[in-house]
């Protein structure tokens, strides 16, 4: 591959990316409100030793900007319903490996526990992935991408 092919490549994958993050940071905004209402964004700071909802605010959309910019590069398709679609499906993937997985090991808490709020998380995070699809679709049309 040529140094300029490369380029191109690169520098369209960190497009993508970018893209990805505002779509990430949409979708967690849209999360973060219902998380908000469940009083649950004490808990997401806990993975930084905190116990503020201002500071599980930030945590969540950090972690919603790397999920959306995976996203955006995972998935490269086009159409509005197909982005919706993966959205949805990714959104339920990091609900598992997130909130079943990552989260409750880190906080020393047993994995795959199911309740109330669990299900809850599940909802968000599905909204999360579709409202992040969208917002990547807004994004590649208006760059031209769709």
């Amino acid at each position: 591959m040529s140094t300029a092919a490369h380029s191109t490549t690169v520098s369209g994958l960190v497009a993508r990316a970018l893209h990805g993050v505002f779509a990430g940071l949409a979708g967690g905004v849209v999360f973060g409100i219902l998380m908000a209402m469940m009083d649950m964004l004490p808990m997401v700071a806990m993975l930084v030793g905190s116990q503020s909802a201002v500071v599980g605010a930030l945590v969540h959309l950090v972690i919603s900007a790397g999920i959306g910019a995976s996203f955006a590069v995972l998935f490269p398709m086009a159409a509005v319903g197909a982005l919706v679609g993966a959205g949805a499906i990714y959104g339920a993937v990091w609900w598992v490996l997130g909130a079943l997985i990552i989260m409750p090991a880190w906080l020393g808490m047993p994995v795959f526990m199911f309740n109330n709020n669990t299900w809850f998380s599940l909802m968000g995070h599905v909204v999360f992935g579709m409202v992040a699809g969208t917002v990547l679709f807004g994004l590649r049309r208006r760059g031209g991408h769709a």
